[in-house]
């Protein structure tokens, strides 16, 4: 792979000091030439630092890497997360690959969907009658992947109002309970093993506060039915998954449940359905035209050849409040490695640091850091083309909003510009030389925009997809194993240790000044 290397370097050589103004007037027909489309899905490359020469390197680099034998590897079930021994086969959630051999996956799907029929029809009830809300327990990605649909799809969700606890803070179930009624409330208690800290800490929570209602309105989404049993709930409300489908991949799983109970069965297959038609298009199309590869080489070229170590993503779309959160998880958890699959050290950076908000809110906040400050932090913009349940005049102005910050970003002001608009204005050569330089933009600041037509459930499916298969396909380069999470199990570790010391006040046999210290000082100002 090194002369592959060394040409996408060479390639990086020619661009960095051509701006994107002048990439763009040397070739007109850029945008043709860097944006790529899946039906109404549209991915537009033309805003980042590099040309088609550059990025036919890339692609080159992604195919010597062995993206396609890993992704076939994948596809067919071969245990590619080797620390643990598993196949990674999410894929098969959405039908777009077999399953294992008596992994019934339709059916676990059916029990999981009819359940979620049989709520929002009011055929399964409470004590107090059919259920006005469920409180979907979880963390990561028991949680996030669930949590953000749900908010994605709010036209959608005509069932049981959705509510979904993760921190182990008792406030955010304290605030979460406010004003339900417990005789009304299905708690859905999603945890694989059935032990995790957070996740049962609230579990125990929300059975206390139903009290006598608790063995009627509980479920679980967990592998562990002794677990569930012990904890008071019967194996018909039980819905398992397998140990090859990933928490951060989980969504398509039973999972989804409290999901599903939002939205439909119907609906919950449409985001099936478009998720399917993303991985279809992974597993066929050519890397020249594959969206998820060159999204990802896209992303390695911003890492490992710019050096730009974020990204922040930035969907023009309220109800996408919280993918940049999920798609941190996603990606951060995924490829945050520092050893390759085989155990030696990384040579090169892996996972950048993705964070975001919303536009139009992000502009009133960090957007001022992306558009003058010292550092470049390429952006990936989301929007859809036209709105749901929305007013078509606030989303022509998102829009506006949308195409004038990535336009912002590439091209800038110059201090010419600057100095001829301020002279049309009227403004006097000594005010024009002292604000000059405070109005200029450097511009040259890459970004990629997605855009879609409208964002519905089989959207939604596709979107997530075509972020799940960037990470793959950055892992592949990288060398990594993006299906394993060691690094979340210290902390973990360490805090059953220090929770008697909290809680009780017991000593700490091994703990460093600072761990000890802060301690007793939270003893001392708890009480």
């Amino acid at each position: 792979m090194t002369e592959h290397w060394t040409e996408v370097h060479a390639h990086a050589e020619r661009l960095r000091g051509r701006q994107l103004r002048r990439l763009f007037a040397e070739d007109p027909a850029r945008f043709a030439r860097l944006s790529f489309r899946l039906d109404d899905l549209v991915v537009d490359l033309s805003k980042e630092k590099l040309d088609a020469p550059a990025l036919g390197a890339l692609v080159a680099l992604a195919r010597a890497a062995g993206v396609e034998r890993l992704r076939d590897a994948m596809a067919a079930g071969d245990e590619i997360n080797l620390t643990e021994g598993r196949a990674v086969l999410h894929m098969a959630l959405r039908d777009s690959v077999p399953a294992p051999e008596g992994d019934d996956v339709a059916g676990t799907r059916a029990r999981f969907l009819d359940f979620a029929e049989a709520v929002r029809a009011g055929r399964f009830t409470g004590a107090g009658g059919p259920f006005s809300d469920v409180v979907n327990i979880g963390i990561g990605g028991s949680d996030l992947g669930p949590a953000m649909a749900a908010r994605a799809l709010r036209p959608d969700c005509d069932g049981p109002r959705l509510h979904f606890v993760s921190n182990v803070d008792g406030a955010h179930m304290a605030d979460t309970l406010a004003g339900l009624d417990p005789a009304r409330t299905l708690a859905v208690v999603a945890s694989k093993t059935f032990t995790t800290l957070e996740t049962m800490a609230n579990a125990r929570l929300v059975r206390d506060w139903l009290g006598a209602h608790a063995a009627r309105q509980m479920a679980a989404v967990s592998t562990n039915l002794a677990g569930c049993a012990g904890f008071g709930i019967p194996e018909s409300r039980v819905f398992g998954f397998w140990d090859w489908v990933g928490g951060r991949y989980s969504m398509w799983s039973a999972i989804g449940l409290a999901l599903a109970i939002g939205i439909g069965a119907r609906r919950f297959g449409e985001l099936l359905a478009g998720a399917a038609s993303m991985d279809r298009h992974f597993l066929t199309a050519p890397l020249e035209r594959n969206l998820p590869v060159l999204l990802a080489m896209a992303g390695i070229w911003r890492r490992n050849v710019m050096g730009w170590p974020g990204v922040a993503l930035i969907p023009y779309d309220q109800r996408l409040e919280r993918f940049a959160a999920y798609v941190q998880q996603l990606d951060m958890e995924s490829n945050g490695k520092r050893v390759t699959r085989d155990g030696t050290p990384v040579a090169m950076a892996t996972g950048p640091v993705i964070w975001g908000e919303p536009g139009t809110n992000a502009q009133h906040s960090f957007f001022q850091l992306l558009h003058q400050g010292t550092d470049i932090v390429p952006v990936d913009f989301i929007a859809a083309a036209r709105p749901r349940a929305a007013d078509a005049g606030h989303h022509a102005l998102l829009l506006a909003n949308c195409l004038a910050q990535g336009q912002a970003l590439a091209f800038g002001r110059s201090a010419a510009e600057v100095e001829a608009e301020m002279a049309v204005a009227g403004r006097s050569p000594a005010e024009i030389a002292r604000l000059a330089p405070h109005r200029t933009f450097p511009g040259d600041r890459p970004s990629t925009t997605i855009l879609f037509r409208e964002l519905d459930a089989f959207a939604l499916g596709r979107l997530t997809a075509l972020f799940e298969h960037k990470v793959f396909v950055q892992g592949a380069v990288w060398g990594v194993n993006s299906f394993d999470q060691w690094g979340v199990e210290l902390g973990k570790a360490l805090a059953g240790t220090l929770i008697p010391a909290i809680r009780d006040g017991a000593p700490l046999a091994q703990a460093d000044a600072s761990t000890a210290g802060l301690a007793a000082a939270i003893r001392e100002l708890g009480g």
